[in-house]
């Protein structure tokens, strides 16, 4: 039975967003099978929407960033005038973005699995993280664009270090001193 184009743009886009959560959820490990059990579809028809797992995958992470800068300028734009920053910092180094892989930062999730991708999955990562820089960097202190998204680099590569870093750790006093020692050393550093 054929189904009409927007039918298989509709399935193709819920696939990717649960995609999405389940690889920021569990990293790569996710087995096709069950991804289509659980959205009702036959493991065959994955391959109607993608040519392999990789190209899901470099999807998945792209609609992650997307999810990501939406949660993130939306705490920006809720934010008091020139406190959009602050606010990014603090929603990004929360306690329930560190308590919800899913839901957050693809990079901070998944970004030594990403380098060991191939070329294609790297490229596509990559292209999706020069978006959320562009999209963050009005936020972000700079005279340049240059000047600005070296500031995007250093910050949001640093904060995700810490996220993944207060997301391995069992004890929930330094994963708390953890997010919280990021979040006033970058507050600091970048919104003094």
């Amino acid at each position: 039975m054929r189904y009409p184009p927007e039918q298989k743009e509709k399935t193709h886009a819920r696939l990717v967003r649960r995609a999405s959560r389940r690889f920021r959820g569990r990293g790569g490990g996710v087995a096709i099978g069950d991804l289509m059990r659980e959205l009702k579809l036959t493991h065959g028809g994955f391959y109607r929407h993608f040519n392999s797992k990789e190209q899901l995958f470099a999807e998945a992470v792209s609609q992650g960033f997307d999810e990501v800068i939406q949660k993130l300028s939306q705490a920006a734009g809720e934010a008091k005038p020139r406190g959009g920053l602050k606010a990014i910092i603090e929603a990004y180094l929360s306690p329930g973005h560190c308590a919800r892989p899913a839901e957050g930062c693809p990079g901070a999730a998944l970004v030594q699995e990403i380098a060991r991708h191939p070329r294609p999955v790297r490229l596509k990562f990559e292209a999706a993280m020069r978006r959320y820089g562009g999209q963050l960097s009005p936020f972000l202190p700079g005279e340049t664009g240059a000047e600005r998204l070296m500031n995007f680099l250093v910050l949001f590569s640093g904060m995700a270090g810490a996220l993944g870093l207060a997301r391995a750790v069992v004890d929930k006093s330094l994963r708390q001193q953890i997010l919280r020692s990021a979040r006033e050393f970058y507050i600091r550093t970048f919104c003094g």
